[in-house]
């Protein structure tokens, strides 16, 4: 009977176990996965706010294996400004996209980096290099401080993410389902002083 109780243990474990998987949870190493906003700062240059970032995009096995198949992933990079009110709700006065498409080139064994709004692009030995090149946010543009109202208070919002709806047809559906594909950091405030 003695030999009972712990092989009991074992299946109750195990069915735990199956359980918990069943209900997505994920084990640690998974926690290193996604789109993570550091550092982000805004500045004000010849009467124009900018703003600066590092993204740190962290790919999982599936996203990463469709990658190195020839499936170009398009991230996006939305920036907003939003007025703060105080009896109604906040008011977006501008709002832009920076979009990158990231690539592997099977035949040069290369990372390709194209930022699709200034036409820029590189190529990478190695992802790192590529998705730390894809993740810096330097002095971009937000808007002219000739457009804020004095007296008002602005936030700078901030967020990155895979764009699932730009993955090719066949795929999309998996993406949508799949929280491994689900790569989107959450939204990043900064205070913007009138």
């Amino acid at each position: 009977m003695s030999g009972a109780t712990p092989r009991r243990n074992r299946v109750l474990a195990g069915c735990a176990l199956l359980l918990l998987l069943a209900l997505g949870w994920t084990p640690l190493s998974r926690a290193e996965e996604g789109v993570l906003v550091e550092d982000p700062r805004i500045e004000e240059v010849d009467d124009v706010v900018m703003l600066s970032a590092r993204i740190r995009y962290q790919l999982s096995d599936e996203v990463l294996e469709a990658l190195n198949s020839g499936v170009p992933l398009f991230f996006v990079v939305d920036i907003e400004v939003v007025k703060v009110r105080r009896w109604w709700p906040d008011a977006t006065v501008a709002a832009l996209q920076q979009r990158y498409l990231l690539l592997y080139h099977a035949l040069s064994e290369k990372y390709v980096v194209h930022n699709l709004n200034s036409g820029v692009q590189g190529n990478y030995g190695s992802l790192t290099t590529a998705l730390w090149s894809m993740g810096r946010v330097e002095r971009l543009p937000v808007i002219d401080r000739g457009l804020l109202s004095a007296g008002s208070n602005y936030l700078v919002r901030l967020r990155a993410a895979l764009d699932l709806d730009a993955l090719p047809a066949p795929i999309q559906p998996l993406a949508h389902l799949s929280a491994d594909w689900r790569l989107e950091s959450p939204w990043y405030e900064l205070s913007l002083a009138p």
